[in-house]
């Protein structure tokens, strides 16, 4: 019986360090503090969207089922699908070239291990949008991934988002630095997230 009881209060010792560890952990997140300003909000998108026109963001985001490909975004060479999730369809699948890193060569295939497009049901196409109709896309959950003011903060810094910067020999850099594109996306988010009037 003392043996029962020792184990008992051993098992509750136990769990309760385990459940204040567990109780730390599971602090909320804080949500991002919105002061709306039209102006600077508006004047911070037209900096995010000079990147997203780039080459290096547009080529994955074309309005239709083939990527683009160089700094003129002309049509892939093999011609490659978009497929249901983005990655590719049958025998031609992204990763068959895009491998987890960029192959080293000038203009050979820029690397990452997610490398594809957005899935067939939510494209999120920049090809041919203004910034208005941009930004209005960006900021709908049914045309943004599901994202809601959070997750587009953190979509700054996705791996896949990243290699906009790491691109490979012979392709342009978008045109800001990815710390000036993170403040920039930062600012037009947390002011509210208006859209240009064009």
């Amino acid at each position: 019986m003392k043996k029962l009881i020792f184990i008992s209060i051993t098992l509750f010792i136990a769990g309760s360090i385990v459940l204040s560890f567990k109780a730390d952990d599971a602090k909320p997140v804080s949500e991002p503090v919105v002061i709306k300003d039209s102006i600077a909000s508006v004047k911070a998108f037209k900096q995010v969207y000079t990147v997203l026109i780039s080459a290096r963001c547009m080529n994955c985001h074309p309005s239709g089922n083939i990527p683009l490909q160089g700094d003129d975004n002309h049509l892939h060479t093999m011609s490659p699908q978009r497929g249901v999730d983005g990655k590719g369809v049958y025998a031609m699948k992204c990763s068959n070239c895009h491998q987890p890193t960029n192959t080293p060569g000038l203009h050979t295939p820029p690397g990452n291990p997610n490398w594809h497009l957005p899935p067939a049901d939510m494209m999120m196409v920049f090809q041919g949008r203004t910034p208005r109709q941009l930004a209005k896309q960006l900021i709908n959950p049914r045309q943004n991934g599901h994202k809601d003011l959070k997750k587009l903060i953190a979509h700054a810094d996705d791996g896949l988002v990243l290699s906009g910067w790491n691109p490979g020999e012979g392709r342009t850099l978008p045109p800001m630095s990815h710390a000036a594109f993170k403040k920039a996306w930062i600012t037009w988010l947390t002011t509210g997230a208006y859209a240009p009037a064009k």
